[in-house]
């Protein structure tokens, strides 16, 4: 047999890892209410499907955004025929407005300096290739998406370096960090080139404040090195304090903008990951200009460049999508949370994301990562749920788990609450009741029903989230 390449056969693409293989068990075995009831359930895909009736209205009352309707049959042969790598100016134009309104308009994109990818994967891939030599690194901080040991090292051959942060601080990134992990790859050899952050956090659904970020561009100022920021849950940010983006910040911060870069997508803010619209976003022309040569190798189709152009020029869709996006995570996480505290599983305070960063050090019969996989091993397969071990996201702690809550309708994830309360009751008999408070002092306990139905919990006032600082249940007590 003729051997392959190194790079194709080697371990590379990162898929040696539990993130994936709870993938596999899902695909081999997935739940249906019908079909398959006792499958498993994906809480492993960071999925926005909470909007989906609201686009669908949009899309009846416009059927000239789709090339296979009467109404837009006309720029068919316009859409078929050869695009340019630049994309079409509408949707370029589209996808800048978007992000600034994203970022409540605090900042303006120019669509000259959108570059097309497919998808967040290709954007980030791109932006390594542009920005590092094989052997050259990145730093990155802990816990970050598994997927980046093989978007931004597999085809590239550049190194992670690990800048580790821990619970003892809500995992923040500090500049001792940040000095900590630069210093190591220096004393392993390795020429750092740059630094890339994830805001909104996967998998932590946190955002980093402004101070936190002119930090950062300091730093990365005074390295002189690259600032990636990955912002593709800008828009899942569901409560105060808001999102603050990279972008603005360098508006308050003198820095060299050649350095600064920034990935976007729609397929978490908007929930179309099918659709692989990926975006680098860089005030460096040269950047620029190559990675719009490399997105011939990963372009967004014409068909949905024309679709995603007309749904993101209409300000009134656009601005009420924000809101009731907002709204229905908002919604979802609040009972989710709520619905965990009632027996005593604690998760990081959050305001952003797809997931919650779940806190189940104290299920671990030993507090190592061995623990932790045994853990993991028996809620993929006995309790059939795929949640994701906080190890492979590189957390230095072990005994979290990363457990998405937006990628399924309110019947499954019922599903998935009864399977996690029966689970968590069978092994700990006896759970002490865990008080909550409303903003308006009211008290909560397990003795409230937990059948209501979730239009009854949501009331105008709001629930304090269960993993505030309060005193936890004896069986999972957070970490301030």
């Amino acid at each position: 047999m003729v051997s392959m390449s190194k790079i194709a056969t080697g371990n590379g693409h990162g898929e040696n890892s539990p993130y994936f293989d709870g993938w596999k068990a899902y695909e081999t075995n997935p739940f249906h209410a019908i079909d398959r009831p006792d499958g498993v359930i994906q809480m492993g895909l960071a999925e926005n499907q909470l909007c989906f009736e609201f686009i669908k209205k949009w899309l009846m009352e416009h059927p000239e955004a789709s090339l296979c309707t009467p109404e837009g049959v006309g720029k068919f042969k316009e859409a078929a025929l050869f695009q340019d790598y630049h994309g079409m100016p509408e949707f370029r134009q589209a996808v800048a407005k978007f992000m600034g309104k994203v970022r409540g308009d605090r900042v303006k994109f120019d669509p000259d300096r959108v570059v097309m990818s497919g998808g967040a994967t290709g954007a980030h891939e791109m932006v390594a290739f542009c920005l590092a030599d094989p052997g050259e690194a990145l730093l990155v901080p802990t816990p970050y998406y598994p997927g980046f040991d093989r978007d931004l090292r597999w085809r590239t051959g550049v190194e992670l370096v690990p800048v580790i942060c821990e619970s003892c601080n809500n995992f923040q990134i500090t500049r001792n960090a940040l000095e900590a992990a630069y210093e190591k790859a220096e004393e392993a050899n390795l020429r750092v080139k740059g630094l890339l952050i994830t805001n909104p956090s996967n998998p932590l659904g946190t955002i980093m404040d402004r101070d936190t970020l002119k930090s950062i561009v300091r730093f990365i100022n005074e390295k002189n090195i690259h600032l990636i920021g990955d912002e593709i849950y800008a828009a899942t940010v569901f409560k105060d304090p808001e999102f603050v983006s990279i972008s603005e910040v360098i508006e308050e911060v003198e820095c060299n903008r050649d350095l600064i870069h920034i990935v976007y997508s729609l397929s978490k803010d908007m929930g179309f990951p099918g659709f692989r619209v990926g975006i680098v976003y860089s005030y460096n022309d040269a950047v620029v200009n190559c990675a719009r040569k490399m997105s011939s190798y990963g372009l967004v189709s014409s068909q949905t460049q024309h679709l995603i152009g007309t749904m993101l020029n209409d300000d009134d869709f656009v601005d009420n999508f924000i809101v009731e996006s907002k709204e229905q995570l908002c919604k979802r996480h609040r009972y989710f949370t709520w619905s965990l505290s009632q027996v005593g599983i604690s998760s990081l305070k959050s305001n952003g994301g797809l997931f919650i960063w779940m806190d189940l050090r104290k299920l671990l019969k030993e507090k190592t990562f061995d623990g932790e996989m045994d853990l993991w091993r028996v809620i993929i397969n006995e309790v059939k749920l795929n949640v994701s071990p906080g190890s492979s996201f590189h957390c230095h702690e072990p005994g979290w788990f990363r457990v998405c809550f937006a990628n399924m309708e309110d019947s499954t994830m019922e599903v998935a609450l009864s399977r996690i309360r029966t689970f968590i009751l069978k092994n700990n008999e006896a759970i002490a009741p865990l008080k909550l408070c409303r903003r308006s002092s009211l008290k909560l306990s397990l003795s409230r029903s937990l059948s209501r139905r979730m239009d009854d919990f949501m009331s105008p006032t709001g629930i304090m989230s269960p993993h505030s600082p309060l005193p936890q249940s004896p069986l999972v007590r957070a970490r301030t």
